[in-house]
């Protein structure tokens, strides 16, 4: 069984007890999230597709944690034959799910 999920603006397939890592979310670590916004779910070949969301689905998870890093994304600019270099790096931060189970 999974679901695809629409979390801040992105897309997920999800299954039960599985970590996925997500936008921040406002949630503190330990918290019991329900995502409302189930555009599929397939239940052992049986697909139910939303238009755009399946009425009365919803995914539970726990937030694991709240303050986590994604992989350092490094900007590089230059401009040549002008002595101009400039390196600017950012990591974002992210939430780390799991889904605990899946509601049809």
């Amino acid at each position: 069984m999974y679901a695809i999920v629409e979390i801040g603006g992105h897309q997920f397939k999800v299954t039960p007890s599985q970590e996925i890592f997500v936008n921040r979310l406002a949630d503190k670590k330990g918290a019991a999230v329900e995502i409302n916004k189930v555009l599929l779910i397939d239940e052992d070949g049986n697909v139910t597709v939303g238009a755009p969301y399946v009425e009365g689905a919803s995914v539970k998870a726990t937030v694991l944690c709240d303050e986590c890093k994604a992989d350092k994304v490094l900007v590089f600019k230059k401009k040549r034959r002008k002595g101009y270099q400039k390196l600017n790096g950012h990591r974002q931060y992210l939430t780390k799910l799991q889904i605990n189970e899946i509601i049809k």
